[in-house]
């Protein structure tokens, strides 16, 4: 077995080198698109609509690179990809960069050879039953099955924790969020385990949604957010600045409404730097001086494109809690754009 993971470790590793080669930016470009890898369908994050228009939070940061590069928040091409399938799709270059609530963790930055570029989600895994089971903690799940997503943070986590307050369970392997949903409603599995945002997101499309509970623990930390292949810095910085211009916005007061008034009439020099009306920025990132106004009036700011695709007015319901900007209390944090 370990014999057999070396390998993949090492044929993603290689297929990375290959592709960043080329320079993702300039192909991205020449191509006139960006490929950008999502999940197979998560409300709030990555879905499609019933005319399959691509929406959501990982979504919108898409859109923000492809507005950013592209000028054109509409050219992208949606990849789906499943836990098993995203890291050789991204080390291929099938896809440029990857927004799937996808874990930052040691190995797949140095062991499987990407670039995490930022976070967009503090998260972590969480557990959820059926309100009939009469179940009230993790740890009362002793000879469960849960439904886990295979190829995932969350499959080790769930072995660990189970482990660590020595009780058993039983697997239900999955692929997709959508078989989850369908494996646990069916009661094919007694649990479903993935990040809690995840879970929030799924209960939110059922029909009963308050017939299933969130159970309090959360037993690891899931920080979530955007990546590239190692090698290609210049593509790093752009997808990274890009998220980093998102957060910077709110901190500072810009908004999809009012950039274009913040860009000609602010007296914030960071404002101005951010907007590209002073300073040159964008040139050092081989993208237009407007590139961030273009980013932020297609998508809105951090906050805006949390609150519309998982904020607490959606179906979905969920609290800025660490996603609160630094100045309030939260983790969301952009390095200056100086």
């Amino acid at each position: 077995m370990k014999k057999s993971v070396l390998l993949g470790a090492l044929t993603v590793a290689g297929l990375a080198a290959g592709a960043a080669a080329a320079g993702t930016l300039d192909d991205v470009k020449a191509r006139g698109t960006l490929n950008c890898g999502v999940t197979t369908g998560l409300v709030g994050f990555a879905a499609p609509d019933a005319n399959g228009e691509w929406n959501g939070f990982d979504v919108s940061v898409c859109r923000a690179v492809a507005a950013a590069v592209l000028g054109d928040p509409s050219a992208v091409e949606f990849v789906p990809t499943t836990g098993k399938t995203r890291f050789t799709a991204l080390a291929s270059g099938e896809i440029d960069m990857l927004a799937r609530n996808t874990t930052w963790t040691f190995s797949r930055d140095v062991d499987l050879k990407f670039t995490f570029v930022g976070v967009n989600y503090y998260d972590g895994q969480g557990f959820m039953v059926p309100k009939a089971l009469g179940v009230s903690s993790a740890k009362d799940l002793d000879g469960a099955t849960v439904c886990i997503q295979t190829g995932t943070t969350t499959e080790l986590n769930l072995a660990d924790f189970f482990r660590a307050n020595n009780i058993s369970y039983e697997p239900v392997p999955i692929e997709t969020n959508a078989e989850a949903q369908q494996q646990y409603l069916a009661g094919a599995c007694d649990v479903y385990t993935t990040d809690a945002s995840g879970l929030a997101a799924t209960r939110a499309t059922f029909e009963a949604p308050g017939d299933h509970v969130l159970l309090p623990e959360i037993i690891s930390k899931e920080p979530l957010g955007p990546l590239v292949r190692h090698g290609d810095d210049e593509w790093g910085d752009v997808v990274r600045w890009t998220l980093n211009a998102l957060i910077t916005a709110e901190e500072l007061g810009v908004t999809s409404a009012n950039v274009g008034e913040m860009a000609s009439g602010s007296g914030n020099p960071e404002v101005k730097r951010l907007l590209g009306t002073e300073g040159t920025l964008g040139e050092m990132l081989g993208l237009d001086a407007d590139w961030a106004q273009k980013a932020i009036a297609t998508q809105g700011n951090y906050g805006e494109i949390f609150a519309k695709n998982i904020g607490e007015e959606t179906p979905i319901g969920l609290a800025r809690g660490l996603n609160a900007q630094w100045t309030n209390g939260g983790l969301i944090y952009s390095p200056p754009f100086r």
